[in-house]
Parts: structure tokens; C-alpha cells; sequence
């Protein structure tokens, strides 16, 4: 799960602190560069992460590249950065509790990586940068403060939107929606059959139904000023819109959601799907291997599709989760650091990350796909369906206002009754502003 957070134990802190900080100096008799790695471990796994590290080594003789990987990388590393010991190289995305990425974004304490864009990537003629699939860099996720540097590359890249069971629609002759009245309209027909249309593991998956939504109601304008604070945006009927379509989709909410929206019982959402008692949840690729030993009905098949258009027959935008790589400021091995991140777009090493279905944004790559991933990155060849990339820019730290969870943790509120949609509304501007006078 991406927003996994796993609080580590004093004795694990330091354990982390021993195994990460041998980094900070090389080793005397080696003569080699030691190149610190920290890593979250996702949905993806460790291994392949082990596995490139060594073929990097063995083209890369005079480094030795130490690796720390956890589900709670963020409470490993954190106190061993305050206390002045930096990795060299980081794979972590935004979007996590912890907020570790963007609060270094936030203090200006990541290396501009532009240059590495130019670099050919070890062993290959061609640059990163001619690699990278189109789009994917200079937006608000690689270049955060709205410049033409780019600060963090994507490493992964994946569809989200939301997940279905082919196999049901399939056994009940139903159509996978693509206008909001049939969604609604299959909504009312699905609970005559006391299945819920819709659910989410935790309040955070909205991020991708919502910054989708907010760019199919208003176009990319729009969300590009939504998502930049512009003055009176949330007040605007294109934000009324999004809000009271989504108000409405919550009103079909499956019974359980809020309880178990939490990060224990998260899964128990994910398997409403999977035991048809859920239509449709906001939600990533990793699904499949996350629910891989799961108990599922019969004939189930995941799906994926974009969520229905505001206008039929309207462009629909699917939102692209990209994890990221990124270097601190104070790293003690900068330029090992970039050749590191240069050969991680190699042939040889998306080759090794595709094999645990860790799709790296590289020109070409789908072609190379199987299983479930063939279907789910063919919703990029829809002409009718734009990628969306990014998300809220960078201000300075605002004390007490936080409006991921302003926009997407008051879903809960709202299933429960606890807040209405004006509510709900007047939080959002009120927090945008704040964060428009913090400089967004």
C-alpha cells in the first residue's frame, strides 16, 4: 500500500541508523565510493531492488552501494537526517503521511537533478531524457516549484482510476459506465441487488479520483489552479460541481467504507471488490499484486476504467501515480548519486523492475508488458483519455493546514453525516488561500 505507515520501534531506529549510516564514510581500505540508497518498500517488493543494485556493482566496480529499504523508510532515515547523515540517493513518492519528500521540497533540500536528463545512461548511447516518455517531467511532480528544473524523476509510473470486477459485469450484462447518469443509474440498479457502487481502501485514494474529476469538470486550466491555490477557486461552479458530484457518489458508499478506511483494515475495502459487495474503487495498479493471495468470487477479473465523463462524449483523464527518485542537498556523493539514478533507466534495469511489475516511464515499455498490465496501460492509447500528472504545488509550511486531508479525508465526514457539502466547501477555500498568501 502506498501510504503504509509502520511507526519503528526505538530498536529498530537504531538498527536503521547502524545498517544506513556506514554511508557516510568510505571505506578506508576499499578505496571505493560507498553510495547510500534508501528505499521504500511498496507494493512493488524489495528484491528488485537488490537485484539491480548488484548488476550496477558489477558494471561499477569502485562503488559499493549500501541498501536500506523498509515500509516505514521514512522513520528509519529521518532521524539519522536530522542529526546531519543524508542518503545519497532516496525512491520515495509524494503522497504518504509522513510527508518526508515534501517537506524537504519545501525546504529547498533536494539537488536540482536537471542535468541527469542530459546524461547517457551508462552502457547506452541515449540520454535519460530521450528515454523518458513524453510529458512525464516538467510538471508540478518532477518540478515543483514551477521552474524548468526538475528536482525529483519518476521512476514508476501507473494508471490509476478506478477498479472494477470484469468478471461481474460481464455475468449481470451490465456496461461499465462513462457518463455520470449511467453511473448513478447503475448505482441504483446495483444496490436493488445490496451490491454498493462504490468504495475506497482509505479517505487518500481520492487523490487520483479527485485530481481527475477537477480537470474533467473544468479542463486543465482548471486544475492547474486548483492545484496552484488561485484566488476564489474552490468558490467557483466548477468546484461546486466537482464537490456535488462526488457528495452524491458517496451517498452510494458500501456500508463498511468509513470503518474500514484506516491503515489496518484497509485490505477489507479492497476485498469488498473482490467478493462483489463493491462495485468500484479509486485505486493503482499494485492492486493485483497486493490482493494477489486474496479469496475472490468467481470468474473475477480486474478491470480498470477512467471515471465516466462530465459531458458524454468528453475527454476523460486518468490520473498517473509516479513514484520518485530524488537526491538530498546534503548528500556526500552527489555525482555518484546521479550516474546511480542515470543507470536506473537502463534497458537492463527496467528489465529487472517490469519483472515485479515496477513500470518505469520509458518510451516503448508497454509493448513489453503482460497479464493484467497490458489492459491497464492500454487506457493511454485511448484517444478519448489524457494522462494527468502532479498535483498540489509546493508553499511554505502553513501550520495547521493541510489540504490533501481538507479535500480528500472529509469524504469520511461527509458518508457519516458529520459535515455537509457547504462545510466541506468553505474548508477547502479557506485552506487554499492560506496556502495562496504562503506563497502558491
Amino acid at each position: 500500500m502506498r501510504r503504509s505507515i509502520v511507526l519503528a520501534g526505538a530498536a529498530v531506529t537504531v538498527l536503521g541508523l547502524l545498517a544506513g549510516c556506514s554511508a557516510d564514510g568510505d571505506g578506508p581500505d576499499s578505496g571505493k565510493t560507498t553510495l547510500s540508497v534508501a528505499a521504500l518498500e511498496g507494493g512493488y517488493g524489495r528484491d528488485m531492488y537488490t537485484e539491480v543494485i548488484e548488476a550496477y556493482k558489477a558494471s561499477h566496480p569502485d562503488v559499493d552501494v549500501q541498501l536500506q529499504i523498509s515500509k516505514s523508510i521514512e522513520d528509519e532515515i529521518t532521524p539519522n537526517m536530522k542529526a546531519g547523515r543524508f542518503p545519497d540517493v532516496v525512491v520515495l513518492g509524494q503522497g504518504r503521511k509522513a510527508a518526508l519528500t515534501e517537506t524537504l521540497i519545501k525546504d529547498k533540500a533536494i539537488e536540482d537533478l536537471t542535468p541527469v536528463l542530459k546524461t547517457k545512461v551508462p552502457g547506452e548511447d541515449r540520454t535519460v531524457g530521450d528515454k523518458l516518455t513524453d510529458g512525464i517531467v516538467g510538471n508540478l511532480n518532477t518540478n515543483p516549484y514551477g521552474t524548468d528544473q526538475t528536482y525529483l524523476l519518476p521512476m514508476y509510473y501507473a494508471p490509476t482510476g478506478l477498479f472494477y470486477n470484469k468478471g461481474l459485469f460481464t455475468q449481470r450484462g451490465w456496461q461499465v459506465p462513462t457518463t455520470w447518469d449511467a453511473m448513478f443509474a447503475l448505482g441504483d440498479t446495483a444496490k436493488a441487488q445490496g451490491i454498493s457502487l462504490f468504495t475506497y481502501p482509505t479517505a487518500g485514494y481520492l487523490d487520483s479520483f479527485f485530481f481527475a474529476l477537477l480537470a474533467d469538470v473544468g479542463g486543465e486550466q482548471f486544475y492547474t489552479d486548483v492545484m496552484t491555490y488561485k484566488q476564489g477557486v474552490w468558490q467557483t461552479p466548477q468546484a461546486r460541481q466537482v464537490l456535488d458530484i462526488t457528495t452524491r457518489l458517496l451517498s452510494y458508499a458500501a456500508p463498511t467504507t468509513v470503518g474500514y478506511a484506516n491503515e489496518q483494515d484497509f485490505t477489507k475495502n479492497q476485498q469488498s471488490i473482490l467478493d462483489n459487495k463493491a462495485l468500484f474503487m479509486p485505486n493503482g495498479t499494485w492492486i493485483v499484486g497486493e490482493m494477489k493471495d486474496a479469496p475472490r468470487a468467481d470468474g473475477f477479473q480486474w478491470g480498470l476504467t477512467p471515471l465516466p465523463a462530465v459531458t458524454p462524449g468528453g475527454k476523460r483523464y486518468i490520473t498517473t501515480s509516479v513514484e520518485s527518485v530524488w537526491v538530498p542537498s546534503a548528500a556526500k556523493h552527489k555525482d555518484a548519486a546521479k550516474d546511480f539514478i542515470a543507470y536506473l533507466y537502463s534497458d537492463e534495469a527496467a528489465k529487472i523492475f517490469a519483472k515485479s511489475n515496477a513500470i518505469q516511464p520509458i518510451e516503448g515499455i508497454a509493448s513489453s508488458l503482460s497479464g493484467e498490465n497490458t489492459e491497464f496501460y492500454k487506457v493511454y492509447e485511448d484517444p478519448a483519455v489524457a494522462a494527468l500528472v502532479g498535483g498540489f504545488a509546493s508553499t511554505a509550511p502553513v501550520p495547521g493546514v493541510d489540504i490533501k486531508g481538507t479535500l480528500f479525508d472529509t469524504a469520511n465526514s461527509i458518508i457519516s453525516g458529520d459535515k455537509t457539502e457547504d462545510q466541506w466547501q468553505a474548508a477547502l477555500n479557506e485552506a487554499s488561500e492560506k496556502l495562496r498568501q504562503a506563497g502558491g
